[in-house]
């Protein structure tokens, strides 16, 4: 591109990971005005909002993908989705959440250029090699689940108790489990069975919740 410098901002739940991304990507018209390993910390930034965020698609923070794109493009700001893993379940939920492009950490940082440029211009990008699997893709119907219900499900897929989840939310344990039922009705009522933890865990690598390895053992 030129003529115009893409503002972008890069989140990742490693400080370390999120800094490096930066160095590498800023250039003659790509300059980085946020860096952050948390969203709270990405989304208070004065500096937001900015045309493009790249931000990985497995942060431990029990937001959902969706929701944090959703916010992004309310703002105005475009998302390219980052994954360890390019299987068809990332790539799907990446995309299916509403980013414009999707990057493996395998790829080169050429690559993740070259989603940015298209992003800034409100393109949708996955390279050559990972279109394959978005083929493939059957996003889920939107159930409508209101914050607290989301939020409830994701941690009780994650691995934690009811107990834990209430502790992390701050509330009883009665509260979430009124969270989760209303979420598996509403999740019913577009087809979707995680009426057992073990299909809820599935359903939770399908949409990019948590990642492949997640539930294993």
């Amino acid at each position: 591109m030129t003529g115009r410098v893409i503002r972008i901002a890069v989140l990742d739940d490693h400080l370390l990971v999120a800094e490096g991304l930066a160095s590498v990507l800023a250039s003659d018209d790509v300059e980085v005005a946020v860096t952050a390993s948390a969203w709270a910390d990405l989304v208070a930034n004065p500096a937001m909002p900015v045309d493009v965020a790249v931000l990985d698609l497995h942060l431990n923070d029990g937001i959902l993908i969706s929701t944090k794109v959703r916010a992004l493009n309310t703002m105005g700001t475009a998302a390219v989705v980052i994954s360890r893993h390019a299987d068809a379940a990332s790539v799907n939920s990446a995309l299916a959440a509403g980013a414009l492009a999707f990057v493996a950490k395998a790829d080169s940082t050429a690559e993740l250029t070259r989603a940015i440029r298209a992003a800034a211009a409100g393109e949708i990008y996955v390279a050559d090699h990972h279109a394959s699997v978005v083929a493939t893709s059957s996003a889920t119907p939107d159930p409508g689940l209101g914050r607290q219900e989301e939020r409830a499900l994701v941690l009780y897929a994650s691995g934690l108790s009811i107990r834990e989840v209430a502790a992390d939310m701050n509330t009883t344990e009665e509260t979430v489990k009124s969270y989760i039922k209303r979420g598996r009705r509403k999740y019913r009522d577009v087809g979707v069975d995680i009426g057992t933890r073990i299909l809820l865990r599935k359903h939770a690598v399908r949409e990019g919740w948590l990642t492949p390895e997640a539930t294993a053992g």
